[in-house]
Parts: structure tokens; sequence; C-alpha cells
């Protein structure tokens, strides 16, 4: 299969920080980073869930590990000047949809001006030379048309959510052409689809609000089940991630917003998803589909078109979709019968890595 991979003689040695490291995307970036030999540091809340795979792996013992509220911005600028990182993966953020119906304010605030203050900080020094922002596939405005969304569509946002992380793209924008272009430092931004693997507890999310269920012998209540996402396991869009930020330093004019996701034939509806799941499970777990009405709107289809990061980066979606939802379910089987989650990462990063 064709397709760039991450180069190990770029990352040795690489001073990276990751915000958010104590979160699922965050914490698995953070494990990968290590394996290729970067010096990882990381700015995060604590974890908020329990459990949850910053401590289940004790990633703490492979990055120099700092908690900090992105939205300190004198005690984060501090802290990153102190870390003086080469390159930034900015994940801290306030991830989930219904949770940004309840605490919309919160989620504003963390999303738009934690990335502002994050920006600012990074842009006071001259080592950085390479930022990665992670925002969302949600951050365009949705039409439900079954198409999928290009980077230049409409941004915009329906739930606060969507609407913070599409106003995040608008600030990264304006910072790159204001200020970091001219000093050098090379700035992207990242739009992921629905991600899914092992060691993520999230409530509200799919496959987390799946296991915990089936482990405990109840069904699952699906409010949704024909509404349709990009669904893509973790290691996708983070060799997406890995590959942006080497060809940013290598070239700043690649700087700008980049999808990443599966191949739009691959979009599946959450039905699916499930179906898939139980079969992966046995077929033990029982379900309860509702009819759609329940909860805050949220969009019904959703689909990436990931053709510019293909022919600029030579990313290329590696799973179909029942290979991720294997790997997925296989990780959460093996460490609720007592493995390792660090093994079980390792694992999963070492098979995907001989797809390349």
């Amino acid at each position: 299969m064709t397709g760039n991979r991450p180069d190990r003689n770029f990352w040795t040695d690489k001073r990276v920080l990751i915000t958010g490291h104590t979160g699922f995307k965050g914490g698995w970036l953070t494990l990968w980073l290590n394996r290729l030999g970067a010096q990882v540091s990381g700015i995060s809340l604590k974890p908020n869930t329990k459990p949850n795979l910053f401590d289940l792996a004790r990633i703490n013992l492979l990055c120099d590990s700092h908690f900090c509220d992105i939205l300190n911005k004198e005690a984060l600028s501090t802290l990153i000047k102190k870390l003086q990182p080469e390159v930034v993966f900015h994940l801290a953020a306030q991830p989930l949809v219904r949770h940004s119906y309840q605490e919309p304010a919160e989620t504003f605030n963390t999303n738009v001006m934690g990335t502002a203050h994050l920006l600012d900080a990074i842009g006071s020094l001259r080592c950085v030379k390479v930022a990665v922002m992670v925002t969302t596939d949600k951050v365009y405005s949705n039409k439900e048309w079954h198409w999928p969304y290009r980077e230049n569509d409409t941004l915009g946002g329906h739930d606060p959510y969507s609407a913070s992380k599409a106003a995040c793209e608008i600030v990264i924008d304006s910072y790159r052409e204001s200020f970091l272009a001219q000093q050098g430092l090379a700035l992207a931004s990242a739009r992921a689809g629905n991600v899914i693997g092992g060691g993520d507890w999230s409530a509200d999310r799919l496959l987390p609000d799946a296991v915990r269920v089936w482990q405990n012998g109840e069904p699952l209540e699906v409010r949704r089940p024909n509404a349709v996402r990009p669904w893509q396991h973790v290691l996708e869009p983070l060799t997406g991630y890995i590959i942006l930020a080497e060809q940013l330093w290598k070239n700043s004019d690649l700087a700008g917003a980049y999808n990443f996701g599966p191949s739009s034939q691959e979009a599946a509806s959450v039905r699916d998803v499930i179906e898939l799941a139980r079969a992966s499970s046995d077929g033990g777990g029982k379900v309860h589909y509702g009819d759609g009405s329940e909860g805050p709107r949220e969009a019904g289809f959703l689909s990436l078109d990931i053709t510019k990061a293909r022919h600029a980066l030579g990313f290329e979606s590696r799973l179909v979709l029942a290979e991720a939802i294997q790997l997925t379910m296989d990780w959460y089987r093996f460490q609720h019968s007592g493995v390792n989650p660090l093994e079980l990462c390792d694992s999963d990063i070492i098979k995907y890595e001989a797809l390349f």
C-alpha cells in the first residue's frame, strides 16, 4: 500500500509538546511519539474519567507531564517557555457535543480562548517550528447533503461544541496569517472524523458506552441509529497529525487546514457500527434502538473528503471499518480480562505500522 508513514529518523530527540495528553487521543499520541524516539512533554488537566488510559498505561512515565489549565494564560506561557518545544500538537479541549449543550460558555471558553492562549504562548518563542491544532470534522456548516466536506467548505455549527471548533479554525487562520507565518512557524489545523479505539471511557461516545453497559450485562440505548459518520481507528488520524507535522517542518507552504478520515464510502451509520461491534463481541450485547427524536439536535450525515491530505501529505486510511471496530473491541476485552493496557496499545501500534 502506498502512502507516507511516521519517520523515526525525524522524531528521534525532537522536543514535542502535546496539550491534552491525559485524554484518549492525546494519550495514544504520547505513546506513539515516545516509541518514535521523541522527547515528549504534556500539558493537560488531570484525567476526568475513571478508568482512564493515562493512569492505566502509566503515560506519565513516558513524558514530562504537567497539569495546567490552558485558560490560565500566564501559567501556560511560563510552562511552555520552560519546555522549549520544537513541535506542538494541540488536543486539549472540551470534546463532547452533549456536554456543550449543558455548559456552552465553558465549551467556548476552553476551545476558543484556550486555543488563543496557546497560540500567544508559542508565538512568542523562536524554538517552535511547527504546530498542529486538532479541531474536528464537525467544524463544517452541515447541510445534510450526501457528499463529503472539503477544507474550503463553509464553517459553522449548530451545537455549541461544533460552533466553538469552527470558531477555533477562524482563530487559527487569523494567527497564521497575522503573526506566525511571518516568523517562520508553520501552523495547521487537523479535522478528524469520529475516532474509536481502546482506552476511551468518555461518556456519550458510542463504543465506550457499549462496552460499559455490555460488560455489566445491560442493554445499550442508541438515540440515533441512522446517523452517519466517518468512523476511524485512533491510529489513523494520529498518522495524519504526525506526517502533517513532518511535512510542515520541511515545507511551511503546506500550512493550512486538513481533513483526516476514512474514504468517503467507508462512512457508516451508528447502527452499522453497533452491529459490527456486537459481531466482534460474539453477538452478546443487547441494543435498544431509538427513533432519532431523543436529546438535542445532532447532524444526521457527515463525511470528509481527504483528497488534500492524500495529495499534499501522502496520507492514506489503512483500516476498513470492520477492522477498526475489531481492534477496538479486542482492546477492551483483553483489558477487562487483565492484560496490561500499555502492552495492548503497543501491540496495536505494531500491527498498524505493519500495514505501511
